[in-house]
């Protein structure tokens, strides 16, 4: 099974640039966006073969996530029922058979961290939306969780300490988070290698010269160890100031 995450910054503009080659090459099992950036009717995709499912935010051209899936899920839930989550479109969580799918785009506290509450108030109510669905069966969350969670993960980590995406208490949640029994397929994989990048500024050559930062992932249930396959960056998909990233899986034997 093959699963992808893409932070495309403005679906429209990504399309423009070529998203639906990349879609098409792909061709993914579940293909997961954040950032899209659009209310609805403002685009249509004619992604054949694929059930759409999409959480607009309520302010125009901010936010928004969508999931694209071969498979129809069992239920479909929007935001986490709080308020401040649900009209940013910041959430959308898909019920399969074997395990939910949990597509996410993070707040960010921005550079004078004038929402770092904010983030830590929707850190506090993600964990919990996803140990009551791990309870239930193993998950996968994937998506821009806004984080580089290890000097590893990003270049220039002593001249980020503290700052919006590296402070102490964003690293210090999806430290928790892992430790609530789930992986950094990731890391798993790749431990200590660097490079893995998947956002860049877009500052002249800062992307050519490779100065980014991991902050989008797939992260899974522990029992779901077993099924892991490899855990992928595709960093030389343009389009957005992110790249896409990959998770591939063992089907279970039936």
């Amino acid at each position: 099974m093959k699963l992808v995450s893409w932070n495309v910054n403005g679906l429209r503009a990504c399309v423009r640039k070529g998203f639906l080659d990349y879609f098409h090459e792909v061709n993914a099992d579940i293909f997961c966006v954040q950032e899209t950036k659009l209310q609805e009717g403002q685009i249509e995709l004619d992604l054949k073969g694929y059930h759409q499912y999409w959480n607009y935010a309520e302010r125009k051209g901010y936010s928004g996530t969508a999931v694209f899936t071969k498979q129809k899920p069992i239920s479909v839930q929007y935001g986490l029922g709080e308020e401040n989550s649900q009209s940013e479109g910041r959430i959308i969580t898909l019920e399969f058979e074997e395990f939910f799918l949990v597509n996410v785009y993070t707040p960010n506290s921005q550079r004078d961290l004038a929402r770092l509450d904010i983030r830590l108030e929707w850190e506090d109510a993600l964990l919990n939306h996803l140990k009551m669905l791990d309870e239930q069966k193993p998950l996968i969350l994937c998506g821009d969780l806004n984080v580089a969670h290890n000097e590893i993960d990003l270049k220039n980590d002593k001249t980020n300490h503290g700052n919006s995406g590296f402070t102490t208490e964003e690293r210090g949640k999806m430290t928790r988070l892992l430790e609530s029994g789930f992986i950094d397929t990731l890391r798993y994989f790749y431990p200590d290698t660097d490079g893995l990048y998947t956002w860049w500024s877009y500052m002249k050559t800062v992307r050519e010269r490779n100065i980014g930062w991991r902050i989008d992932y797939f992260i899974t249930s522990n029992r779901l160890e077993d099924k892991l396959v490899d855990s992928q960056v595709h960093s030389e998909i343009l389009g957005s100031d992110h790249c896409p990233i990959m998770l591939l899986l063992r089907k279970a034997q039936s």
